[in-house]
Parts: structure tokens; sequence; C-alpha cells
């Protein structure tokens, strides 16, 4: 039975798990990294930042939604988790929205960040600050990143599947840059075409990826939540 409820858990956050990992601004930022002078050391410190700050976000999250009542006596999830689900559900929606009427025309490219060109003097205290503000501050990822907390808080599970899940959902989420990062430190001499590779197709098609996602997603929360509210 255990078993059965970590996987509720673990089942319902990890739509949003996978859009926090496809999401090509922080695989972008790994790469760029990886390929200045200090490319070993700015990379690792990224990536950590990046994984420690969604876990400590995460669980915050998930120990806020547990002790508001998020599951009611019954065990179902509190009628103002689906609320909440169908408010995120709508945000998804305008976030996709506006991904799609923002993308670049006419094959013209995204305008850069400011802090892509200034990435080659980053050091790794800049480098695990920027990916805390990616992981936490970005609107995209921190709507990603509630949606999933509050699908983990008002599943069935106990206290340690919510653990196993929220694990589950930040070891997903972080792939974005620990296998950039696996790939420079373990690929030898190629991986540096293949991250390139990655890095051109990511940032070609950044709109179209973060649309359907987001899109996909929005769908997702607002039919969840109002099957739970009629129910």
């Amino acid at each position: 039975m255990a078993a059965l409820t970590m996987g509720d858990a673990i089942g319902q956050m990890l739509p949003s798990a996978v859009g926090i990992a496809i999401s090509p601004l922080p695989l972008v930022a790994v790469i760029l990294m990886l390929a200045t002078p200090q490319g070993r050391t700015n990379g690792i410190a990224f990536t950590m930042g990046w994984t420690l700050s969604l876990a400590g976000a995460t669980a915050a999250l998930v120990v806020l939604g547990s002790n508001g009542d998020a599951t009611t006596g019954s065990g179902s999830p509190a009628t103002w988790t689906s609320w909440l689900k169908l408010a995120l559900g709508l945000v998804f929606i305008l976030l996709a929205a506006k991904q799609f009427t923002g993308r670049p025309r006419d094959g013209r490219e995204a305008r850069q960040p400011g802090w892509m060109k200034a990435i080659d003097h980053f050091t790794p205290g800049r480098a695990a600050g920027l990916a805390a503000a990616l992981a936490v501050v970005n609107p995209k990822n921190l709507v990603l990143l509630l949606g999933g907390a509050l699908a983990i808080a008002a599943s069935t599970a106990g206290t340690g599947g919510k653990a196993v899940a929220g694990v589950v959902m930040v070891l997903i989420a972080s792939l974005c840059t620990t296998v950039p990062l696996a790939v420079y430190l373990l690929g030898g001499d190629r991986s540096a075409q293949t991250l390139n590779g990655w890095k051109g197709w990511m940032s070609a098609h950044n709109a179209a990826i973060m649309t359907t996602v987001l899109g996909i997603l929005g769908a997702k929360y607002i039919g969840d939540a109002i099957s739970a509210l009629s129910a």
C-alpha cells in the first residue's frame, strides 16, 4: 500500500519534473560555461547550485503543503489544492501563449540574456548563484516547481514516500545540468561537438519546446482540477 501511495506521488509530480528537465535555458547556460576557461569548475558549481536550490525549494514547498492540510481525512486531495491546480493550469496556458507570441520571427535568433555575454568571466560563486536564480526565480521554473511540489504534498503518501518522491523530482529536474556535465567529464574529445549540437538544437527550438510543454501541462492541470472539483 505504501508503495502504491508513493507511486501516486511520483506519478503526479512527474510531468512538472520533466518540464523543468527539458527547459532549454539551464542546458544552454551550463554548456556555455563548460566552454569557458574555467569550464570544469564553473560547470560543477552551476550544476550543484541548480540541484541544491531545487532540493531546498522542493522540500520547503512539500512541507508547507503537507502542513497546510493538502489532503482530507479520507486521504483525498483537499479542495483548495484543486483550486490552486486550476490556477496553475491557467498560468501554464498564459505562459505558453506568451512563449508562442514572443518567439523569434522569420528565422531570426532569440535575443540572448545579458549574463550570457559575461559568462566567460564568471566565478564559481556567480555560476552557482545564476543556477539558483534560474532554478527557483525564473517564472516558468517556479510555476513548474510549485505544481510538482503541490502534487507530492496532496498525495496519499506518508512522510517517507513524499521524501522519496521529492528526491526523484529533484533528480529528474536536474538532468538538464547533470547530463551535459557528465558528457563533458566523461565524453572525451567528442564531448564539445556533442554539447554544441545540443545547444544549437535547443536554442533554435526553445519557443516550440516550451510552448508545447507548458500547453500540455496547462491542459493536464486544468483537467485534473475540474475533475476533482466536480466529483
